[in-house]
């Protein structure tokens, strides 16, 4: 069976084959859409193996090769440099490594999820955003307000159709305050609007995953995060063990370790931002509402009032941990300690 290496591009493609004793035997830049890829592939006589970078896109390109080859291999960017720390690189360069990495068996390789679960993750994703993009324009009205000397209801009225009909109609001082006052409320209940599409459009979509029902047991895990880790554990048998969790969300401490020496310190912060987002926030409620993670908490604290941000953290790890754990036996949240 070829052995290939593939760079990928959004217009060009460079492929370095590889024959069963691991020579090279043809190296080809293919320009154009996948498309044009997959007819250069179609080409060869023999069955093979194709390996290439995650990046933008991977998922459909795995997809289309999945029905021409043998065998596809989704390499993780961020440990391929680990592996070759090289001052030469070039797209020939990076096909070959490719290539010689996936002929030894040697690929760091990233899961790839269904296209429904990819789908689902891009529109966590985007809700995520759009939040963020709403938060940022009452921000901005807060300011304008304040800068005016506009004496603002609390908070909690000024976001209500109430509050932003007073907004609409509110007189300032110059018409270019006006203007801003108009545009940046017509920007929120855009976003209102988004919203009010994306979550009816997710709620849909967690009614056909029990899992998030059962992770809803959890005192203080809502659907969002609910909806967000088993989107993205997606199947909990691929981690060798419970603990490769945290590492893929980036819940664990970075560590240094040498001879006696062992030096622990600030979280990863790799695998998905939203996610580690979420269950900090899931943690800080269930310390409140769960006397078994209030429990947890105050271990990790250890009486110390310094301590109090890495007992959050290392909790919101344990309850990932747990979540995990829930999606593989199918048991609800129990809170006996």
């Amino acid at each position: 069976m070829l052995t290939i290496g593939l760079d990928a591009h959004q217009r060009l493609y460079v492929i370095c084959i590889l024959d069963q004793n691991g020579v090279r035997v043809k190296e080809a830049k293919i320009r154009g859409y996948w498309p044009k890829l997959l007819e250069e592939l179609g080409k060869l006589r023999e069955p093979f193996q194709i390996c290439f970078e995650a990046s933008c896109g991977y998922g459909h390109l795995y997809d289309q090769l999945r029905a021409v080859s043998e065998r596809v291999v989704v390499a993780h960017p961020g440990l391929l440099r680990l592996i070759f720390r090289s001052k030469r690189k070039n797209d020939r360069v990076d096909a070959a490594k490719l290539a010689k990495l996936l002929f030894l068996d040697e690929v760091p390789p990233v899961y790839v999820p269904s296209m429904d679960v990819r789908g689902w993750r891009q529109l966590i994703e985007f809700r995520h955003r759009t939040v963020s993009k709403r938060t940022r324009v009452k921000n901005s009205i807060r300011t304008l307000l304040r800068s005016h000397g506009v004496e603002m209801p609390p908070r909690h009225r000024l976001w209500t159709n109430k509050g932003v009909t007073w907004m609409s109609e509110l007189d300032l001082p110059t018409s270019h305050s006006t203007l801003q006052r108009d545009l940046l409320v017509d920007e929120l209940e855009s976003c209102n609007r988004r919203l009010t599409r994306i979550e009816r459009e997710l709620a849909t979509i967690a009614d056909g995953h029990p899992a998030v029902t059962l992770l809803r047991t959890i005192p203080g895990v809502g659907i969002r995060t609910a909806e967000a880790v088993t989107a993205y554990l997606d199947d909990p048998r691929r981690f060798s063990h419970n603990r490769a969790v945290g590492s893929y969300v980036g819940l664990v401490p970075s560590q240094d370790q040498s001879a006696g020496v062992n030096r622990l310190g600030r979280i990863t912060r790799q695998g998905p931002a939203t996610v580690r987002k979420l269950l900090v926030e899931a943690a800080w409620q269930g310390v409140r509402r769960s006397p078994r993670l209030k429990q947890r908490f105050e271990a990790y604290q250890r009486q110390d009032p310094k301590r109090k941000k890495i007992a959050l953290v290392a909790t919101a790890h344990h309850l990932v941990r747990c979540m995990h754990a829930m999606m593989l036996t199918g048991e609800a949240w129990r809170e006996a300690a």
